[in-house]
């Protein structure tokens, strides 16, 4: 569990900062993001560690400086997260057909698996991520997501071997 920790800023105080400082920090993050939605994600995210804050800042000057240095920090952390890495520009959107994955006779079946087999079979094989990072987005262990992915491929199996797919396929 997170501490708690009491923000030493009143309501007013935090209000007049975010008055003060918002367009600064604001301008860092758009810079840093290069995109409106990001930055204003990450600025709030400032302001939400500025909440967070224990002490007091020393004088305006610590305070100006701390918000600087957060803001750049959070946009790192934002710009190397996994889910940027994996993330293709909107150029990519163009180039792409869409293709349902509820079309076809499979995915019928998938749909068919109770739904811990059908997230890990869906995000393993029509979205690309590995076992690892499937665990890492349901907080899962990475064994777990491993067996449970063996298990629904027999469930599976056995499933198209039922509705006749499965001669069809092989």
């Amino acid at each position: 569990m997170i501490p708690v920790t009491r923000c030493v800023l009143s309501k007013e105080e935090l209000t007049d900062l975010y008055r003060r400082r918002f367009g600064m920090v604001y301008q860092i993050c758009l810079v840093l993001m290069k995109n409106v939605p990001d930055a204003e994600d990450a600025a709030q995210t400032v302001f939400r560690k500025t909440m967070e804050r224990a002490e007091p800042f020393r004088d305006p000057e610590h305070e100006k400086a701390w918000l600087i240095v957060t803001a750049r920090n959070e946009c790192r952390n934002q710009l190397k997260h996994w889910w940027r890495t994996r993330r293709a520009g909107e150029e990519a959107l163009e180039s792409l057909a869409w293709e349902d994955p509820r079309d076809g006779e499979v995915w019928e079946q998938v749909a068919a698996l109770p739904k811990p087999y059908r997230l890990a079979l869906y995000l393993y094989y029509y979205q690309g991520y590995t076992a690892g990072e499937i665990a890492q987005m349901l907080g899962e262990n990475p064994s777990t997501i491993r067996s449970r992915l063996a298990q629904a491929r027999k469930k599976l199996k056995l499933k198209l071997e039922e509705a006749g797919l499965w001669t069809r396929m092989n």
